[in-house]
């Protein structure tokens, strides 16, 4: 009751003129740096943290977060509109929301895109309310062999359950693991892998300039290759009939609502794992628990669900320990962070005790600025289905500009550009010769950060793989991920056996 009661005071403070302003227009303004290749909400709240001074401190992280929010949802816009993440949090988004499009069904993608996103930040949020000193106690005690067992499991739900050919999915993921690992060494700080001592390779390969490349410049060839420049979406519209159709549609998905908004908001807790994770484990997930595995990357609604879900339920819980703990749970949450120590409040324990208002004000915020983000990404869903419909021969310069700007502006090195061609042209024949290209990209995501887990452990143990067992969280979740990488090979096993008893 006490807990409803501080939520009731914080929706006062959130529902006051200046705060709901500022949430309408944090959301809005989220949503088109979401949209924006390269941007996403970590540059949006960094550019736009300067502007925070001119409003008391609640007023100001309540802007922050509305734009947090705004560029989770925006970010699936041109992944499904144009096949270009819009951030690396919506990489997975593009998987089945770009083919969506692709079959005039970009209304009905944006839809489920924005609902699966407000029910994950939904879902996030009251976990958050409820549940958030438990949570963060329980964070903590994921070390390093559970956070490396859990990324064992995000790869083995793609072999063991994925309907693509196994051979090419582990070459894609063994590819995406040695671009993980361009750069310096973690622990020596040796260069590796900088092909000839090329000075670009040092800060390694920015993912979003692989994800780009990959989806970005090579869906732009192969659509030209396939299209001959006519228009792809003739077909695309939007209606009252049609909205109510895909709500009705994605009721039947509530299982998988349910998974990726949980998943992803466990992922986003851990301090440093984020929303990309989040999103792709969900879509590997929603694959795994789906009867039709072959239909995820060709269109299906639970393939845009899972991950929109997860990217929005994580990026709520990346705020938990950054409040409770003053751990920052992605790269966004730092930078909110480092607008706390500012603004002259510190955030830890004692932030729900020492400043009432701030938290539970901004707490508030967060079930307001899920509404507004939905709202107004559904308002302007017209508006990018008319751009969809412009022919491919317009479309084309400008999703290469766009591509251009978003491989340079996250380091702004012209490296990465040319980097970011090459992955475009290998992306290009990849598709050609039927090589998946999602396990690759979780790859590169989750290798930085199954690597050092790794490597920690070992030095933990003394160089025993016995940690990975032995403790109880990680040695469940290793036995599931062993059970799934070995599955393939007892699914041949009884096929033969089953061929040799129809033969005698």
């Amino acid at each position: 009751m006490d807990t409803l009661s501080l939520l009731l005071n914080g929706f006062a403070i959130a529902f006051e003129p200046l705060n709901l302003a500022l949430i309408i227009v944090g959301c809005t303004i989220g949503l088109f740096i979401g949209a924006m290749p390269g941007l996403g909400s970590v540059n949006g709240v960094a550019i736009l943290l300067p502007m925070t001074f001119l409003v008391p401190p609640t007023s100001a992280i309540i802007f922050l977060g509305a734009i947090y929010y705004g560029a989770m949802y925006g970010g699936a816009i041109s992944s499904i509109m144009l096949g270009i993440p819009g951030a690396s949090t919506a990489v997975a988004t593009t998987f089945d929301g770009r083919p969506m499009a692709l079959k005039g069904q970009a209304d009905k993608a944006l839809i489920a895109a924005a609902t699966a996103s407000f029910v994950g930040g939904s879902i996030g949020v009251v976990l958050f309310t409820l549940f958030a000193p438990p949570l963060a106690d329980l964070a903590l005690a994921f070390g390093a062999p559970e956070i490396f067992a859990l990324m064992l499991m995000a790869f083995a739900t793609f072999i063991g359950l994925g309907s693509d050919d196994i051979p090419k999915t582990i070459f894609s993921i063994f590819i995406g693991l040695v671009f993980g690992a361009v750069g310096l060494d973690i622990i020596s700080g040796e260069p590796r892998l900088i092909f000839g001592d090329i000075p670009g390779f040092y800060h390694g390969i920015n993912f979003l300039v692989l994800a780009i490349g990959i989806y970005g410049i090579a869906e732009m060839l192969w659509v030209i290759e396939t299209s001959k420049g006519d228009a792809l979406m003739s077909k695309a519209e939007i209606s009252v009939r049609r909205i109510l159709d895909t709500l009705g549609e994605l009721v039947r998905t509530w299982k998988t609502m349910l998974m990726g908004s949980l998943l992803g908001y466990f992922v986003g807790i851990l301090p440093a794992a984020g929303a990309t994770p989040g999103s792709l484990m969900a879509y590997g997930f929603a694959k795994t628990m789906a009867k039709d595995p072959e239909t995820y990357g060709k269109g299906n609604i639970n393939g845009v669900v899972a991950p929109e879900c997860a990217n929005n339920a994580a990026s709520t819980g990346a705020m938990l320990p950054m409040l409770t703990l003053g751990i920052p749970g992605s790269p966004t949450t730092a930078i909110l962070l480092g607008g706390m120590v500012i603004w002259g409040l510190e955030p830890g324990p004692l932030v729900f005790t020492d400043y009432p208002d701030f938290v539970w004000g901004f707490i508030a915020s967060l079930y307001a600025a899920n509404l507004f983000a939905l709202l107004i990404n559904i308002a302007f869903i017209p508006a990018f289905i008319w751009m969809l419909k412009m022919p491919f021969t317009i479309l084309a310069p400008i999703i290469f500009v766009l591509c251009i700007v978003g491989g340079f502006v996250p380091t702004m090195d012209m490296h990465d550009v040319w980097l970011m061609l090459v992955f475009g042209i290998v992306g290009y024949f990849m598709r050609k010769l039927d090589y998946p290209m999602a396990p690759a990209v979780l790859a590169i995501v989750l290798g930085p950060l199954a690597e050092p887990a790794l490597r920690q452990s070992l030095l933990i143990s003394g160089g025993s793989f016995s940690i990975f067992f032995t403790r109880p969280a990680a040695g469940l979740i290793m036995a599931a991920a062993l059970g799934l990488f070995l599955l393939p090979v007892w699914m041949i096993v009884r096929r033969k056996m089953d061929q040799r008893r129809k033969a005698s």
